[in-house]
């Protein structure tokens, strides 16, 4: 697989007409493929990260991606150290981009008019109280993907790579590196791939 086409940059999420996460959400699965040849008996080390050049055009976008991967990468044991030093070279990616839905109701219902929410901020059209003719809403699903690929930098092979997507109609700030949470909670084990990995949403700040 081409990794320059694995490891895209981060799409401009705030441009996707998506709803808020709902307040009593405090995990998510997350759908994680893995594999790799990391030796049973080889420990976590030092890392650093690396950028492809299309990452490295678009630093700010990169350094989202990042800086929600660091916890992940972390928390497996990883600590960070010099290119020149490290034990391995991760490369990080994610992208976010809209998937086609369309749900049907059978009958519109003056209830909905009070949950505008879940049109996706939209309000919908309405014939007559309580009820109306038949409608269809479109609703767009917005699929995230994340990917780490870790190289060892000595003999410069890929040791381990795995990938998470997650699709839904609710955004957070949450949501991108609670996937890398997923992705990485079984390293360096593969597992079964593809697998669902439940976690935490990490709790907001402030």
């Amino acid at each position: 697989m081409d990794r320059r086409t694995a490891l895209t940059g981060l799409a401009a999420a705030a441009a996707l007409p998506l709803l808020p996460a709902c307040a009593g959400m405090d995990t998510v699965a997350i759908d994680v493929a893995s594999q790799g040849s990391w030796p049973a008996d080889r420990k976590p080390g030092t890392y650093a990260i690396e950028r492809l050049p299309s990452q490295q055009a678009n630093a700010a976008e990169q350094e989202r991606v990042e800086a929600a991967a660091i916890g992940a990468l972390q928390a497996t044991g990883f600590t960070p150290a010099p290119p020149a030093e490290a034990d391995v070279l991760i490369q990080l990616g994610a992208r976010v981009f809209e998937v086609a839905r369309r749900d049907r109701y059978a009958y519109s219902s003056i209830y909905w008019r009070n949950d505008w929410w879940f049109h996706g901020g939209r309000w919908p059209y309405f014939w007559g109280p309580p009820y109306g003719p038949p409608y269809v809403s479109d609703f767009p699903d917005v699929q995230r993907e994340v990917a780490v690929l870790i190289r060892d930098r000595r003999s410069q092979q890929f040791v381990y790579e795995a990938r998470g997507s997650y699709t839904s109609r609710w955004t957070s700030d949450a949501l991108l590196p609670a996937m890398f949470d997923a992705v990485m909670k079984d390293f360096p084990q593969t597992a079964l791939s593809p697998r669902s990995v439940t976690v935490a949403l990490p709790k907001a700040k402030g």
